[in-house]
């Protein structure tokens, strides 16, 4: 049962999702929302019941200290709304969380009766599978829907996966049915750099987010992150000879296929995003932050477990 708890009336509310798991390569989808979260100072206002959705002994509680007090946190999902201000005001409601061990369906809902009860008027959904991409090249991210109109209106593909899927695609067929539009951007992880963290599958998520909903989301330390982690990987590479080749091979590949990354409208985009910061840039070269939580709640600390397993046949939903 979602609990809401001193939320405002909301401006033009997007919700965007992300979970822990299975469609999580590299913890870059959960971590795109953190970044969101701690950039915009998110504060949680609702969350959902873990004892509904959770095996805990394959997403264990954590114990912690609170000034001396031994308290737990129950792996669950948890709300947050944002409110952002450039270019325009919104309101973003992040839903942040692990998929959950059991009852997808009620999960579900639940997550649609709320964006229902707030007027949330596009869902987005964050994903990232494992694939054969070079780390050394632009991270491809997809952007898909299972809705025609939607996908003719934001220029996406319509998905025609079929197989395995996880709480990615039930949800995105669950708004589907429920006549909600929704998103999903997928990001496509190098397969032999798959542990996490990938700050620069990260950072393509955030990009592609902030083109579909038309937002200035200030990038923190995710670029030179993801530059330090692309130098190590190529540093990794170098010292193996079987590993470099197979690299060479990828980026070949890539490099000679007709890619979204090469095309005109994709130049265009970067260039324009590289303008719209040099704009959000002050007199002493700091960028302002583009929003501010709109919750008043503190939020709980956060100390997420489960299982972080993603595979190379993780759908394109």
């Amino acid at each position: 049962m979602i609990e809401l708890e001193d939320v405002p009336e909301l401006i033009d509310p997007v919700m965007v999702c992300a979970f822990e798991g299975w469609n999580d390569a590299g913890d870059a989808a959960s971590a795109a929302l953190a970044h969101l979260d701690e950039t915009w100072n998110g504060k949680v206002f609702a969350a959902l019941d873990a004892e509904d959705y959770y095996d805990f002994q394959v997403n264990r509680p954590t114990v912690w200290l609170d000034g001396g007090i031994r308290r737990i946190t129950w792996p669950t999902t948890r709300l947050s709304v944002i409110r952002v201000t450039e270019p325009t005001t919104r309101d973003v409601v992040l839903v942040r969380g692990i998929e959950p061990s059991m009852r997808w369906r009620s999960f579900c809902n639940e997550l649609l009766g709320f964006a229902h009860e707030l007027g949330v008027e596009l869902v987005v959904i964050l994903g990232a599978l494992l694939g054969d991409t070079p780390h050394s090249r632009p991270v491809p991210v997809s952007g898909v829907t299972s809705d025609p109109d939607l996908a003719r209106r934001l220029d996406l593909e319509e998905s025609r996966y079929e197989g395995p899927t996880g709480i990615v695609g039930v949800l995105q067929e669950a708004c589907t049915h429920a006549g909600v539009p929704a998103v999903t951007l997928w990001a496509a992880v190098p397969h032999y750099v798959s542990q996490p963290p990938n700050p620069k599958a990260t950072l393509a998520l955030v990009n592609k987010l902030e083109d579909l909903l038309d937002l200035r989301i200030p990038p923190g330390e995710l670029a030179e992150d993801a530059r330090a982690w692309q130098l190590g990987v190529d540093q990794l590479a170098a010292e193996d000879s079987e590993v470099a080749e197979y690299v060479q091979q990828l980026e070949e590949a890539q490099d000679t296929a007709e890619l979204p990354e090469a095309s005109g409208d994709a130049i265009a985009r970067e260039f324009e995003r590289y303008l719209r910061r040099r704009e959000n840039v002050g007199p002493t070269g700091e960028k302002p932050v583009a929003g501010h939580a709109t919750a008043e709640r503190p939020a709980d600390p956060e100390a997420p477990g489960g299982a972080r397993e993603s595979q190379d046949g993780a759908e394109d939903e």
